[in-house]
């Protein structure tokens, strides 16, 4: 097995190897740069050489050109005598085309297998920034997590969350008493905020089967890392979708896997591409929660790359914990730019034989200043680096190949198909159509009641006695349960043939099937 992941050469004819140490791997890193200086294909041959160490891989595919990791270089590609020449130039003597495996995933489930959480796994935080909520409404969302649980209401899908809100409103100043004023206007504008995550296409990703980490960490056959591609070109278009799901699939990965200390190589290195969008607005929560997990998951046995344009997008808290840099050029057309242009060569380790900041601003495409951890995680000297040239291919897989590969999955079986369990919005729609049918009764009895009390009077008319009749109704226990309580406040508020007629509004327009 390698010892690190040769990235290219340095030095005055680039023949200085430069390599990503295995065993610091999962100290994190940072590939930056402006766009079209080469950033894309350092992240591809760095996935290839994850891959051939026997890492798995997780990555999005933002502009649509990585999906090319699944098919070998050819010889008949525009670059290949420049791949050659670069090649020799660095001294990488067993450069070949390969082709790497790959699993597609997509949220959308058009370009890959369907990609699904819960949306109680999913969490109110999450899906508070992902909705864009205040902190009022995200504390009235805190309360609908905090009943269904105490409830046993599971929160699977949009449908559920949509219910469990429903019955929040209904029951609001009950609700307001234990957990403070819930209004009606906070409720209204999740619910809103909802319809336009539905209408963006984010209901796909909540429901079951939901995705299990283990099917993000598996080896090929020949003993390669699987990489798995998430396919975002579509995503973009919904930016806080991606990153709250990239967040959300980095959380999980820290919940769930066990401490494995410092290993000779990663369990598993996640790309976070774009990585200004997750720290966009994001509340001050939420970087703090971001910065737990970057110090806390290396212990995982997980690396983590941040790809954005500027090191200024990453937090200075979370930028001093990426250890592994490859910093494309920076273009210092503006003072802002200057200003980040020497921040950036600050954080690098000088190199007595050229100045930083110069260097990242005139490296061309295909070079970098990297500096990657040495002995004791001491990071290396700035070096002026040719990165290597890619062994599968550059650029987009056809459409055909694609869709060879994803018939191919034994995940398809697993993912294809969308399940339905009995959840929050059953549960919910059955109570209310057992609170109706009491309410029914409760009336009925009542109207019985009101035809014997007209017997009764008129008797009395001609029998000129007094018949002692009780008219106390019967006593009803006090509800123990949330349940009951529903039912009780739909016979109390929702009696009589008005309250009939709301009734049936309320289960047409709130519980109507799916």
């Amino acid at each position: 097995m390698p010892k690190g992941l040769f990235v290219g050469g340095a030095g005055p004819e680039y023949s200085v190897p430069q390599e990503l140490r295995l065993d610091y791997a999962n100290r994190h890193g940072l590939i930056a740069g402006a766009t079209g200086t080469g950033k894309t294909v350092t992240l591809q041959i760095l996935a290839e050489g994850f891959s051939a160490a026997g890492v798995p891989v997780f990555l999005s595919d933002v502009k649509g050109d990585l999906s090319g990791l699944a098919a070998a270089g050819r010889a008949d590609f525009k670059l290949h005598d420049a791949f050659q020449a670069r090649a020799a130039r660095i001294g990488l003597t067993d450069y070949r085309y390969a082709a790497f495996p790959v699993t597609f995933w997509d949220l959308f489930g058009v370009k890959g297998h369907p990609v699904r959480t819960t949306v109680a796994e999913m969490g109110p935080l999450l899906l508070s920034r992902l909705l864009d909520l205040n902190d009022v409404q995200e504390g009235v969302l805190n309360i609908a997590f905090r009943l269904a649980d105490e409830e046993g209401l599971p929160l699977l899908d949009l449908a559920d969350l949509r219910a469990m809100l429903a019955w929040v409103g209904q029951n609001r100043a009950s609700l307001s008493l234990r957990y403070g004023n819930v209004s009606p206007a906070s409720i209204g504008a999740i619910q809103r905020r909802l319809l336009v995550l539905e209408n963006q296409g984010g209901s796909g990703l909540f429901g079951e089967p939901a995705l299990e980490l283990s099917d993000l960490m598996r080896l090929a056959p020949d003993g390669l890392g699987q990489i798995n591609i998430l396919a975002a070109d579509a995503l973009m278009g919904s930016p806080r979708l991606y990153a709250t799901f990239l967040l959300w699939l980095l959380s999980e990965l820290f919940e769930e896997l066990p401490e494995v200390g410092d290993p000779d190589k990663p369990k598993l290195v996640f790309f976070f591409d774009e990585a200004h969008l997750l720290f966009d607005d994001a509340p001050k929560a939420l970087i703090d929660k971001v910065e737990q997990v970057a110090r806390l998951i290396r212990s995982k046995g997980v690396g983590v790359y941040f790809i954005t344009q500027n090191p200024d997008d990453v937090p200075d808290d979370i930028l001093g914990q990426l250890g592994n840099r490859v910093q494309h050029a920076l273009r210092a057309f503006t003072a802002r730019d200057r200003r980040a242009l020497l921040r950036a060569a600050e954080t690098y380790r000088e190199n007595p034989d050229f100045d930083t900041a110069d260097a990242i601003r005139d490296v061309g495409v295909g070079e970098a200043v990297t500096s990657l951890l040495e002995d004791k995680g001491v990071p290396g000297i700035a070096a002026r680096t040719l990165i290597r040239p890619p062994s599968s291919q550059l650029g987009p897989l056809e459409d055909t190949a694609r869709a060879q590969i994803l018939a191919a999955s034994d995940l398809s079986a697993k993912y294809g198909q969308a399940i339905d369990r009995d959840s929050a919005h059953e549960m919910l729609a059955r109570r209310a159509e057992t609170a109706a049918l009491l309410a029914a009764e409760s009336e009925a009895r009542e109207d019985q009641a009101d035809v014997s009390e007209r017997a009764y009077r008129a008797g009395r008319r001609y029998s000129g006695s007094r018949v002692g009749r009780s008219t106390a109704r019967s006593h009803r226990a006090k509800p123990d349960s949330i349940g009951a309580a529903l039912g009780e406040a739909l016979i109390k508020e929702l009696s009589g043939t008005t309250g009939k007629r709301l009734v049936r509004g309320v289960l047409g327009s709130l519980f109507k099937g799916r």
